[in-house]
């Protein structure tokens, strides 16, 4: 599902024009990037946590070059789903 499926889906649903909605999903989006640019998490209950992970430094092998080099600690966002979510999820995907 693309975000312009959500987009559609989130439309047909409520009645509520397209563009609006666009708009919507978008600074939704936002809020979360700029939350999470600033080291905040964002809790949503039945949902998930979208959370900051702090990676340590480590030791990596370039094995074209023959090298090593030196990953610096860094931070990445993160999902981690609820676990009402992920138990629903469970139950009904099948591959």
């Amino acid at each position: 599902m693309t975000k312009a499926d959500i987009v559609n889906e989130i439309s047909k649903n409520t009645g509520i024009e397209k563009v609006t909605v666009q708009k919507t999903v978008e600074a939704f989006m936002d809020s979360i990037k700029t939350s999470l640019e600033t080291g905040s998490n964002v809790y949503l209950r039945g949902f998930g946590s979208f959370v900051v992970k702090k990676r340590a430094e480590k030791t990596a092998r370039n094995i074209s070059k023959n090298t090593t080099i030196i990953i610096p600690e860094h931070f990445i966002p993160s999902f981690k789903p609820a676990k009402t979510f992920v138990g629903k999820v469970k139950g009904k995907v099948k591959k």
